[in-house]
């Protein structure tokens, strides 16, 4: 099973297959936005196996991150250190 996590764009690239990068943190990744051509830097977005899929709404932002927080205290080191089964 693979897990989408919330995320924010640093930049986009236009173009028939807009790519760019996001980021959770530390962690910066590259992303492509063809799902989401509403999406701007600085917005969050649901990232899954590298698209974004969804544009997200700040205060399901802010859920995602105390529901992560909530697994860090479960013992969890990072949510980033599960993998796509």
């Amino acid at each position: 099973m693979c897990l989408a996590f919330p995320v924010q764009i640093t930049d986009i690239t236009a173009g028939p297959m807009p790519m760019g990068h996001v980021a959770h943190g530390d962690t910066i990744v590259s992303c492509c936005f063809a799902y989401v051509p509403e999406a701007q830097v600085g917005d969050y977005v649901l990232m899954q196996s590298g698209f974004a899929v969804e544009v997200l709404d700040p205060d399901a932002v802010a859920q995602s991150f105390d529901a992560f927080a909530d697994l860090v205290d479960q013992g969890l080191s990072s949510p980033f250190t599960l993998s796509c089964s």
